[in-house]
Formats: C-alpha cells, sequence, structure tokens
C-alpha cells in the first residue's frame, strides 16, 4: 500500500493508510479469527458500536455468513447513555437481538483510542444480560490508551500521537470510497 498525502486545510497533511481493497482483506481476516474460538454458531452476537462500528459489523457478519454459512446475530449499540463524558451525540437507539445471556458477545468499533468508548460499551451489553464472553475487534488500533482495554481482532495497528485525527469512511457494502485516513494537526 502506497501512503499519499494531501493538504486538508491550512497546514494539515492527510495520508491515506489503509485503501478500499485492504479494508476488504482486513474484513476478512477478521472474520476468520472471529471464526476461529467460536466456529459458527447460534450464540454467536456481533454488536457494532453506533456510529462507527455499525458499517463494519455488518460487514463482518455479512463475511461470517459467506465463510460459514450461518449468520450470526447482528446488532448496534448506542452507548451514550454510558458515556463518561460530555459528548453526546443524536443516534439512533440500540438495536439488540434478544437476550445476551450466556451468548458470546463481538464489540465491534472502527477506532480504538483511549478506551473510554470501549467501557461505555462494556457497561451497555452487561445491562442486557451476562454473556459467556465479550470480545473487541477494531479495524484500527490507534494506541494512546487511558483505560487498560486491548482488543482480541485487529485490523490495523497504527501508531498515532495526540495531534493526529484517524478518520474512517466505511460504507455497509465494500466500496471504492473507504479508506483510512490520518490527518496530522501541525499545531
Amino acid at each position: 500500500m502506497t501512503a499519499s498525502t494531501h493538504s486538508v486545510g491550512a497546514d494539515a497533511k492527510r495520508r491515506v493508510l489503509v485503501a478500499a481493497d485492504e479494508i476488504e482483506r482486513i474484513v476478512a481476516r477478521l472474520a476468520h479469527q472471529i471464526l476461529e474460538p467460536e466456529g459458527p454458531q447460534a450464540r454467536l452476537h456481533i454488536i457494532g458500536i453506533r456510529r462507527g462500528g455499525e458499517a463494519l459489523a455488518q460487514r463482518i457478519a455479512a463475511q461470517i455468513e459467506r465463510v460459514s454459512g450461518k449468520r450470526p446475530q447482528l446488532g448496534f449499540l448506542n452507548i451514550n447513555l454510558y458515556r463518561d463524558d460530555d459528548v453526546s451525540h443524536e443516534l439512533p437507539e440500540s438495536q439488540i437481538p434478544g437476550d445476551l445471556s450466556g451468548k458470546t458477545v463481538v464489540i465491534v468499533d472502527d477506532v480504538l483510542y483511549t478506551g473510554r468508548t470501549v467501557r461505555s460499551a462494556l457497561d451497555a451489553v452487561t445491562d442486557l444480560g451476562r454473556p459467556a464472553a465479550v470480545r473487541l475487534c477494531v479495524l484500527v488500533d490507534r494506541g494512546l490508551r487511558e483505560l487498560p482495554v486491548q482488543p482480541d481482532y485487529v485490523g490495523r495497528f497504527v501508531p498515532t500521537s495526540r495531534k493526529e485525527r484517524v478518520n474512517v469512511s466505511l460504507q455497509r457494502e465494500p466500496s471504492e470510497s473507504d479508506e483510512v485516513t490520518i490527518i496530522a494537526d501541525p499545531s
């Protein structure tokens, strides 16, 4: 993969870290990694964190179905009530398929950064039942944790600084517009 740099804003630099074709390979790899210990079974729930993790969760679930012939349960989680900061987004309500008690839940998000979003998602999931196991799957792990959170499945580890921003553009179906970029703020 070749990284390209473009001007964004006054002095910010934009680099493409992952292009559409590589994202497809990453989604396939993540689906296989999720299936390896679990196998295709009805107890597997793929739960995307609302907004960032939705499209990735849908694509992973579809890939698991292509590989195994069984579609895992797919849901989406609105974590607004569980956040520990003042950030609030207008998001659709959670859509969780049934009780999560005794199930294997894979929480899916696009970028893992401080760990605070994942902590909120864990609180939300445990309010919905007592899963047998909870795993974490992310497209990009950028480091710089504030909480002791580590993903089980990682598409790409990209060390960053706090002055950089990782942007993920991901559609529900594979698209040429899919990409992961990093924008460096020169200030």
